[in-house]
């Protein structure tokens, strides 16, 4: 009861922040997900560097730094905040550092003393790819038509499919979903959490009319689709991850929720299959 409480609080605090910020948008969102970027990012490396012989403090800083100005540099370009002007001269500050990043990153490799060299210069890349490039391009949502509330409306989609999954596949799973990475996912939880995230879109659509103007029923049924496929794809990676990094959660910082990246797994598929989606909803439909 005292976890299920403190799980409780927990989430009532991230869904209340996620909300704000989304709303907000500008320079609250740039350094809150910078900074949910750098906690990622640290968990992500601390995981990999122990299933590879231990902490590097030296590459763990430099690949968070590195990840942090992909996220930043992504997001100032998309989110508004700066001038034309501005923009350029960071836009290409920014560009610049990054590739430095790679290729200081690359070059170091051949000076450090480790038993597999190129397994911890994949997991380096891999993290900027699989965690900060895609919280980078969550700002594009800022570029569409409707896209703060688009993005907060995608948030809550993801946060219907697991609550619809859980719930759905608690009372009725029967059959096994994806039984070699996470046993306990089932069929049935994942129609369960489709069938919420459906009925979301038709509130959406209908319930807030004034904030989904400029995309039409089919086009939010269409994201739901996108939203909880992959938000269960997400899922189903990172369980891969842990599984073959031999840890049950990927960190501690959440009360009752483990780590951030337990948090935004599914948020880290979702952002650039929908984006995808909405990019070609808006070139070809809107």
């Amino acid at each position: 009861m005292k976890n299920l409480i403190l799980r409780s609080i927990t989430g009532i605090i991230y869904v209340g922040l996620i909300c704000s910020i989304v709303l907000s948008g500008g320079w609250s969102f740039i350094v809150f997900f910078g900074l949910i970027t750098i906690l990622a990012l640290e968990e992500f490396y601390n995981l990999t560097n122990a299933s590879i012989g231990g902490e590097n403090i030296t590459t763990l800083v430099l690949d968070v730094v590195g990840g942090l100005i992909l996220c930043i540099g992504i997001c100032s370009v998309n989110i508004g905040v700066l001038t034309p002007f501005t923009m350029a001269v960071l836009g290409g500050t920014f560009f610049t550092l990054y590739l430095l990043y790679l290729l200081v990153r690359l070059v170091m490799q051949l000076y450090n003393q480790e038993v597999s060299p190129l397994t911890n210069l994949a997991y380096s890349y891999m993290g900027q790819m699989y965690i900060a490039l895609p919280l980078g391009l969550m700002s594009m949502y800022y570029t569409l038509p409707d896209g703060k509330h688009l993005l907060l409306g995608m948030f809550i989609m993801i946060w219907l499919s697991d609550t619809g999954a859980f719930c759905v596949g608690s009372l009725l799973g029967k059959h096994k979903l994806f039984p070699r990475i996470s046993p306990k996912k089932s069929w049935e939880g994942f129609i369960g959490g489709v069938i919420f995230v459906m009925a979301s879109a038709f509130v959406f659509k209908f319930g807030f009319p004034q904030y989904f103007s400029n995309i039409s029923l089919g086009g939010l049924c269409g994201l739901g689709a996108i939203v909880a496929a992959f938000a269960t794809w997400g899922d189903l990676v990172e369980s891969l991850i842990k599984r073959t990094l031999g840890v049950k959660d990927s960190g501690t910082l959440l009360p009752g929720h483990g780590g951030i990246l337990d948090r935004i797994d599914s948020l880290l598929l979702v952002i650039p299959a929908s984006l995808l989606y909405l990019t070609a909803l808006n070139l070809y439909i809107f």
